[in-house]
């Protein structure tokens, strides 16, 4: 930006007042939360307390409210925040996805769950043509 040289002024003038506003601190701020939004909502969709095991991997893209299946630490196996009975998540899934097979699923479980277990569940979902399914981890602690 060019500097421009103003004459002095003559006693008594008052200044005008300055007509432009500075908006980039502004979008600075609305980005940085944008960001922090961005990241942490994925993690405030589901209710059901597991302790996840820790990755350093990507995360994946967001479109659409994904479907989030959890394994807590006893085994027990919830839909969102919904406790589901064995045998009754494929018929559920399939009734709240309305035969859309694109729809992605997170598979979350508990760190301390057979790893048996989490493949029987995304077998499950795959077997009933289910392709977007992916595991849930959490990022690594830096230490």
């Amino acid at each position: 930006m060019a500097a421009t040289i103003q004459p002095p002024r003559a006693r008594g003038t008052k200044r005008q007042p300055m007509a432009e506003i500075n908006i980039t601190p502004f979008v600075d701020v609305m980005l940085v939360l944008l960001i922090i939004f961005m990241v942490t909502a994925p993690l405030l969709v589901v209710g059901v307390p597991v302790d996840l095991p820790q990755t350093g991997a990507k995360t994946l893209p967001q479109d659409d409210k994904p479907l989030a299946v959890t394994i807590d630490a006893s085994g027990k196996l919830f839909l969102q925040e919904t406790e589901l009975p064995e045998g009754a998540l494929i018929a559920r899934i399939q009734a709240i996805a309305e035969n859309n097979k694109e729809v992605r699923i997170y598979v979350r479980a508990d760190q301390t769950v057979a790893y048996g277990q989490v493949m029987q569940v995304m077998g499950a979902l795959n077997g009933a043509g289910f392709s977007h399914v992916a595991l849930v981890t959490a990022p690594l602690k830096k230490k």
